[in-house]
C-alpha cells in the first residue's frame, strides 16, 4: 500500500502546476493533501481512480484545510480530533483501515513573530494524546506538514534560523516528545544520513539553490513500523513551496 502526502499551498493553484499529473504518476492508494484551501463547492478534482474522498475545510474560507483521496474504502472517518480551536481550521482527518489508522494533519504554524507559539504547544500536547489513544487500538500512521525541522540535518541554514518559526527549541522538543511517546520518523529511520528537504521559501531563489527545510513527515507507531518498506521525498516535484512525501507499507510482513 502506498500513501502520498503533499501540502499544496492551495489545491486549485497546484492543479495549474502539474498536481494532476503527479497524482496519476505517483501510484498512490491513498493521497493526503494539506492546506487545500477549499470548501466542498470549490473542489473540482475528483479522480475516478480514487472514489473515496474526504474534505475538511476550515471555517475561514481560503485557509488551511485537509483532504484525502483513497482507492480503498476506510472502515470509518473522523474529522478533527475533539479540540475546537484547531478543528475549526480543518486540520486533521483520521481514516481507519483494517490494520491501522491514517491521520492526515496540517500542524499550526507559530507565525514569524511566534505569536501562536503557546497555541501550538497546546496543539502538540492534545494531538499527541489523541495519537497515543489511537495507538492503543491499532497501528497509527500520521502524515503531513508538521511545520518543524526536528534536527539540524533537516535544515540547510542552522545558525541563522535558531529560534525562528519552525526551528524553535519549543517546537523541536514537542516533536521529540511525540517520537518518544512511541512513534518513528519513517524517513529519518530508513535514511539516517540523507539530506533532503520538503519545503523552500519563495524568497531568495531558495528552491533553485536547495536552501530548504524538512518539515513534512510520515510518523509511524513503533508497533506498526515493521510493516514499513519505504519512505520517500519527491523533491524534484514542483507545484507548491512544499514537495510530496511518500510511504510504502506491507501489511503481510
Amino acid at each position: 500500500m502506498k500513501i502520498v502526502s503533499w501540502n499544496t499551498a492551495g489545491l486549485r493553484s497546484a492543479l495549474k502546476k502539474g498536481f494532476a499529473d503527479f497524482f496519476a504518476e505517483s501510484g498512490a492508494d491513498v493521497f493526503c493533501v494539506q492546506e487545500s484551501r477549499l470548501t466542498a463547492d470549490q473542489n473540482e478534482f475528483h479522480p475516478e481512480s480514487h472514489p473515496y474522498e474526504y474534505l475538511y475545510p476550515a471555517q475561514k474560507k481560503g485557509y488551511s484545510g485537509t483532504l484525502v483521496y483513497s482507492r480503498i474504502k476506510p472502515l470509518s472517518v473522523e474529522y478533527g480530533y475533539g479540540e475546537e480551536e484547531y478543528d475549526n481550521e480543518g486540520r486533521s482527518i483520521t481514516l481507519e483501515f483494517e490494520g491501522f489508522y491514517l491521520v492526515n494533519v496540517y500542524v499550526p504554524n507559530v507565525k514569524n513573530d511566534l505569536s501562536r507559539l503557546e497555541s501550538r504547544m497546546r496543539f502538540q500536547d492534545t494531538f499527541r494524546d489523541y495519537l497515543c489513544r489511537l495507538s492503543q487500538k491499532k497501528g497509527v500512521v500520521v502524515c503531513g506538514d508538521m511545520n518543524v525541522a526536528h534536527k539540524e540535518i533537516d535544515i540547510k541554514n542552522v545558525r541563522s534560523n535558531i529560534g525562528k518559526a519552525g526551528f524553535t527549541d519549543e517546537e523541536r522538543q514537542k516533536m521529540t516528545e511525540l517520537l518518544e511517546a512511541g512513534f518513528k520518523d519513517s524517513f529519518r529511520t530508513l535514511h539516517p544520513d540523507t539530506v533532503k528537504y520538503t519545503w523552500w521559501s519563495f524568497r531568495g531563489n531558495a528552491r533553485a539553490n536547495n536552501v530548504g527545510w524538512r518539515i513534512d513527515y510520515f510518523l509511524v507507531s513503533d508497533d506498526f513500523f515493521p510493516h514499513v518498506t519505504g519512505a520517500e521525498i519527491y523533491d524534484s516535484i514542483t507545484g507548491s513551496d512544499h514537495c510530496p512525501t511518500g510511504l510504502i507499507i506491507d501489511q503481510t510482513r
